[in-house]
């Protein structure tokens, strides 16, 4: 910063306000000299805004527009920011040309896969994965949980996020599983089959065997 000279006003007014230096005497003073004008205060003596306006000790003042409030001391303004309101997620202008930011403009959709959403609105991105635009800005997605299915063939649909027996559940014939609607051969001479009525099926249910002659056959051979 330059040196300046008591002939201009503003220098003038404020060594006036220190005292003790005739303002009308022709005299160039370095920055050096004086400590005092390296702030924006009168230290030890007041306080000055950015607009030049003088505050006395124990006087609390706004610095300038965007500044919070401070609290002129002996060593100068004592500022402390206030605890401001949170700005709300979905803010996407913020006014800071104040001591605390205030949200100008909020955000009312959600941004997914590069498709616009708008807020509380619900969508399927696949027939299993369901989505939803919270308040918040984000997108919260949630998987459907399929049933264990009953039938050892289930089949998709289309569209259908979950498999289905479309015969019908399984039957037992011990440990052996017997699907819905077919005979399956346990051994030579038993056959099972599973017969499914709806509304009757209770799990566990077993299937329906047969055996033929095939032992007494081996028996009299």
């Amino acid at each position: 910063m330059r040196n300046r000279s008591l002939r201009d006003p503003s220098l003038s007014i404020f060594l006036f306000l220190l005292g003790g230096i005739d303002a009308g005497n022709d005299v160039t003073l370095s920055l050096d000299s004086i400590d005092e004008y390296a702030y924006p205060d009168y230290r030890g003596k007041g306080c000055m805004d950015e607009s030049g306006f003088v505050f006395a000790i124990g006087e609390q003042f706004t610095p300038g527009p965007s500044t919070c409030p401070c609290l002129c001391t002996d060593e100068g303004p004592l500022c402390t920011k206030p605890e401001c309101p949170k700005l709300h997620p979905r803010c996407v202008r913020v006014d800071t040309s104040q001591c605390c930011p205030i949200c100008k403009e909020k955000k009312n959709y959600c941004e997914f896969r590069g498709k616009i959403y708008a807020s509380l609105e619900e969508f399927k991105v696949s027939p299993c994965e369901k989505c939803r635009c919270e308040p918040s800005g984000e997108v919260l997605c949630s998987v459907a949980a399929c049933p264990q299915t009953e039938c050892v063939d289930p089949e998709y649909e289309p569209d259908q996020c979950c498999p289905i027996c479309k015969t019908g559940p399984n039957c037992y014939a011990d440990t052996t599983v017997i699907p819905a609607g077919r005979e399956v051969k346990i051994d030579e001479c038993t056959i099972c089959y599973c017969t499914y009525e709806e509304g009757t099926w209770q799990i566990e249910r077993q299937a329906t065997c047969s055996k033929n002659e095939c032992q007494s056959i081996k028996q009299n051979v």
